[in-house]
């Protein structure tokens, strides 16, 4: 796990002091000293970690209804933000009592920061002093290996609450979209085909939905693609024991008749000289330099694991998670 992978990058040791079972807390002291709290004669630490989101946005009570509440009304309806788990609510809560410091190591994309005020929201008002937000600090990484670790946290910044509300917007958008097009389209369905239907909630979602709208559009272009027979030019030629082959630049084409006169000229022009013979019409000599490879994002990620190695994006992005876990590689799920 990533908090267990910080605690040890943090403190050196893989024997800190750990308790708890769900999301345990790792307690060690005065290994590191804290960088902005520099004179501190004794610095303890808790490290500790939540699973995922610790809200969740929904509808009051009042929009609850299927019966009474328009779909159209969803999209002027308020949102609340509910614990996912009121167990992570009080952890937090109780780890925080009367801290000094705050130190977010989530994953550094916008949902990480999203998390990071969920966490806040939580720990706020259980840090000892006024103006805690003051001493709330953000560690930057993409890999959880022990350098990287040590160099996030000798150069804290700050949450950044902008990328936050980018995904509180998106939540509920994707709320307010996907609650109301599924009320909308099973009642819609349920009145023209009744119980001839094979679920009874037809979801929509903002995502799923245009993603399966493009997996039916290949999927029909594949049912019905009609194979066409094409040519194509392939031009060998002997040197010196050497065999040099010259490609086409129409690369190939639909008619045969237009290939066959081209190999009738061909073999023409060949036969015109004795031994047959090819002229060079001019050579381009250029340099080129082949940089490193970049750092692949997900999308490229999968598509590599895909094409190259034949595995399924679940079982790549499992893999790229174990990896990035055990400090090999850098966060694979950002975009950035």
């Amino acid at each position: 796990h990533s908090h267990q992978a910080i605690a040890q990058g943090l403190s050196g040791t893989p024997t800190s002091q750990s308790y708890g079972k769900s999301l345990p807390i790792h307690e060690f002291t005065n290994h590191p000293s804290f960088p902005k709290a520099p004179n501190a004669s004794s610095v303890t630490h808790l490290v500790t970690s939540v699973a995922g989101h610790v809200y969740h946005v929904n509808f009051p009570p009042e929009y609850q209804s299927w019966d009474s509440v328009d779909p159209a009304e969803l999209f002027h309806a308020p949102v609340v933000k509910k614990p996912c788990k009121s167990s992570v609510v009080r952890h937090l809560q109780e780890v925080t009592k009367g801290v000094d410091f705050i130190v977010l190591w989530m994953d550094c994309d916008r949902e990480g920061e999203n998390i990071n005020f969920e966490v806040l929201d939580c720990c706020l008002p259980q840090m000892q002093g006024a103006g805690p937000y003051d001493r709330v600090y953000r560690a930057h990484f993409s890999a959880i290996n022990p350098s990287d670790i040590l160099k996030a946290y000798n150069s804290l910044g700050k949450p950044d609450r902008c990328q936050s509300l980018a995904v509180d917007a998106r939540q509920e958008l994707d709320l307010k979209v996907g609650v109301a097009f599924s009320r909308f389209q099973t009642r819609y369905f349920q009145g023209r085909y009744g119980d001839n239907l094979d679920s009874a909630v037809l979801s929509y979602g903002p995502c799923q939905t245009p993603t399966l709208g493009f997996c039916v559009a290949r999927h029909v272009e594949m049912e019905t693609f009609k194979p066409e027979p094409y040519w194509v030019l392939d031009l060998g030629i002997m040197k010196s024991g050497s065999m040099c082959r010259a490609g086409w630049d129409a690369g190939r084409s639909f008619s045969r008749g237009k290939v066959d006169a081209l190999v009738v000229k061909c073999r023409d022009a060949a036969s015109s000289s004795t031994p047959p013979s090819a002229r060079v019409v001019s050579i381009v000599v250029k340099d080129k330099k082949q940089g490193r490879p970049v750092p692949l994002n997900t999308v490229a990620l999968l598509k590599a694991c895909s094409k190259a190695l034949g595995i399924g994006p679940h079982h790549a992005l499992g893999v790229a998670e174990r990896l990035y876990l055990s400090g090999y590689l850098s966060y694979p799920r950002t975009e950035s």
